[in-house]
């Protein structure tokens, strides 16, 4: 059961956990709900360890985690191994083609102060197409100015050469292979795994002198250089359809790429961004911002989940739960955020009454998708699971998702008796959890190849696939049919819904 398999944890390591700060924060934070609460009924003792490189308000963290003064450790940079050099760079630019032409032309003079005293550089770009077209661009530069020599000549001796030479001609990934031959390599999420542990490998072994890539790589591979460079900070966001600023803690990761241990005497940073950015990136690191709890976003799931385990019946005791969460430290800490006001404060000092809101709005949510249901008891609401609610909670789907497969509106249609199989798989594609796929121009050629094909995809795709849930419906039935995917994007993208489809089918099935 949920609670014998709780029963057995000991110790709990939460690491990078500044990533309560994200979106996927407010996972961390019903865990280590649950963890503390249980710990209190049951007297089962767990320990807690929570780790981060880049963590501002650390004391907020501790408490939140429970953990004194006397546990809590914090290193500065003082601490550092070696010291890091941080340059940051403006560029004032009239169009978007000078403004590219510029960043290129100031990121090739840090390549190349680097390069030129023998050492290898890191370059973060903001999408997978600018990796590669990034270290075209650099390519181009270095030949003009006859300076290539000096990017291959290293990389050739270097001691892993031949072995990385071979591995790359194994490689289907022209790209990735054309660049390794002039000392560059491209890194992200998109390519292959064989691809990426190959392109690490030459990294590593100095064969690849210049390495782009996205920011996936400072989070999940630890592969430092002497110099690190992030050119340009718009970055996409597909939730407000727009570019955003790349994040202060991703700044902090990746400068914390600078520099190897044993090897560097110190590490260089250079940021290169626009102008008017500039002034936000020297205060932000200057007086780095805490990091905010993002679990009111999640909340309904979160509230469903533990009503489906019985954990929460009434709307006190969920208020109480909410006393557990990070997101209950910041509402002291910064009460504007939570549009707190002193006479609040005054009034409710243990705010009890604004935790009873959130929960009561949190609970109408899914109360209305009939996850749960209530009494409208006055002070005090019970609330009950509906088997909606259990099998949301069981396959870890959005209320939003379950509310998308059950919907009876004009609009959309759920699931029903007698529905065809390509209703059934367009139903499937509009859940929530695609919502971070995109349709790329350079994908659309091979998705209506695909989409066109009898035996490919037996099932029509519903909408076509310049759609999402078009998209998601082709993918399903190209994995199913075993056939080959020639784009990167596309086979990365089958990989992630893969990773998913089980559990929302099986969520579909038990609705």
């Amino acid at each position: 059961s949920d609670t014998g398999l709780l029963s057995q944890v000991q110790l709990l390591i939460i690491d990078e956990v500044h990533l309560l700060n994200e979106d996927r924060g407010a996972v961390i934070e019903a865990i280590v709900a649950r963890t503390f609460r249980f710990q209190e009924t049951s007297g089962n003792y767990v320990r807690v360890l929570g780790l981060s490189a880049t963590l501002p308000n650390y004391g907020d963290v501790a408490q939140f985690l429970r953990v004194n003064e006397r546990n809590t450790f914090h290193f500065g940079d003082e601490y550092r191994p070696i010291p890091l050099e941080r340059t940051f760079i403006g560029i004032h630019a009239d169009s978007y083609f000078q403004r590219v032409s510029r960043f290129n032309e100031m990121c090739y003079d840090k390549v190349w102060e680097s390069v030129k005293a023998g050492h290898q550089v890191m370059v973060f770009v903001h999408s997978r197409a600018d990796t590669a077209k990034t270290a075209d661009a650099l390519i181009k530069m270095a030949e003009e100015k006859e300076q290539i020599s000096r990017f291959t000549g290293p990389a050739m001796e270097a001691k892993g050469y031949h072995e990385s030479k071979f591995q790359m001609q194994k490689s289907r990934n022209q790209k990735v292979n054309g660049l390794f031959m002039k000392a560059f390599g491209m890194h992200h999420a998109g390519l292959l795994r064989q691809d990426r542990n190959v392109v690490e490998k030459a990294f590593l072994n100095g064969s690849i002198r210049v390495l782009c890539c996205t920011a996936t790589l400072a989070w999940g591979v630890n592969l430092p250089a002497r110099t690190v460079i992030i050119k340009g900070t718009d970055i996409y966001n597909a939730q407000k359809g727009g570019f955003d600023n790349l994040g202060i803690l991703d700044v902090l990761q990746i400068f914390g790429r600078a520099g190897r241990p044993g090897l560097d005497t110190q590490g260089n940073a250079t940021l290169i961004t626009g102008h008017k950015t500039l002034d936000h990136y020297l205060r932000m690191l200057t007086h780095q911002a805490p990091i905010q709890s993002q679990f009111e976003k999640n909340l309904p799931n979160s509230l469903n989940a533990e009503i489906a385990m019985g954990n929460v019946t009434n709307e006190k005791e969920a208020a109480d739960w909410l006393q557990y969460t990070y997101m209950f430290v910041r509402m002291y800490k910064t009460p504007q955020v939570y549009g707190i006001t002193q006479a609040d404060f005054e009034a409710d000092p243990t705010l009890e009454k604004f935790r009873r809101k959130i929960i009561g709005v949190a609970a109408d949510d899914i109360y209305r998708a009939k996850l749960i249901r209530k009494d409208n008891v006055k002070h005090n609401a019970n609330y009950n699971s509906t088997d909606l609610g259990r099998v949301a909670a069981k396959f870890y789907c959005t209320w939003q998702t379950v509310a998308t497969f059950c919907s009876k509106d004009k609009f959309s249609v759920g699931l029903h008796e007698n529905m065809d199989d390509a209703s059934v798989l367009a139903l499937f594609g509009r859940a929530t959890e695609w919502e971070q796929l995109k349709v790329r121009e350079d994908e659309i050629h091979e998705l209506e190849a695909f989409a066109a094909s009898k035996e490919i995809c037996p099932v029509p795709i519903k909408g076509g696939v310049e759609n999402v849930w078009g998209k998601v419906a082709t993918l399903v039935q190209v994995y199913l049919s075993r056939q080959f995917v020639e784009s990167f994007s596309l086979v990365s993208d089958t990989n992630y819904i893969l990773q998913n489809a089980s559990r929302l089918f099986r969520c579909m099935f038990e609705i």
